[in-house]
């Protein structure tokens, strides 16, 4: 019981450094170019297929434990967290390497774009807590907390992932060729 509660110290410590590190870290990064590098143009279209993947694991992670399925389950949830991971250093390495894309689109689709972009930005920095602190409780064995916290990470992290595909689909018409 000692040794669960040392670890869960070390847990939200960890999680806490890590939700203010990241958003920190992409942020200073987002605004630096590399100098005379090469535009890295080909990665949107995978960073957005690597969200659409996080979004096909996280479902098929949830009816995997509705089947009982757990192992099935903890590689599911380790593999999108793989992926956010991945998504991340290559959509860091793309905004260091290019000039950000503007939206070319008037009007009612314009809005519906910024409201989808905007609320994708919020929400990706608030579900790195989530997704760390869900995580742990699974990981700790603390399966009934790890089932409360899910019910808010789960829809928040799928959000995401979708909308970073719509983003995508939004903005592509629009990058330099």
């Amino acid at each position: 019981m000692e040794q669960t509660a040392v670890n869960e110290k070390r847990f939200k410590r960890w999680i806490t450094i890590i939700s203010i590190t990241i958003p920190a870290v992409v942020f200073l990064l987002f605004g630096y170019k590399i100098p005379n590098a090469k535009p890295l143009s080909f990665l949107p279209p995978i960073y957005a297929s690597i969200n659409g993947l996080t979004a096909i694991l996280l479902v098929w992670a949830v009816v995997a434990i509705k089947n009982g399925k757990r192992g099935t389950h903890q590689k599911l949830m380790t593999s999108c967290m793989v992926l956010s991971a991945l998504f991340l250093v290559m959509y860091v390495a793309y905004h260091m390497t290019s000039d950000s894309t503007k939206f070319g689109g008037e009007g009612a689709i314009q809005y519906l774009y910024f409201f989808v972009l905007i609320t994708h930005i919020a929400l990706s920095i608030a579900v790195i807590p989530l997704v760390l602190i869900t995580y742990s409780k699974g990981y700790l064995g603390q399966f009934q907390q790890h089932r409360k916290w899910a019910k808010f990470t789960f829809p928040v992290w799928l959000y995401v992932a979708v909308t970073g595909v719509v983003v995508y689909l939004m903005i592509s018409p629009y990058y330099a060729h």
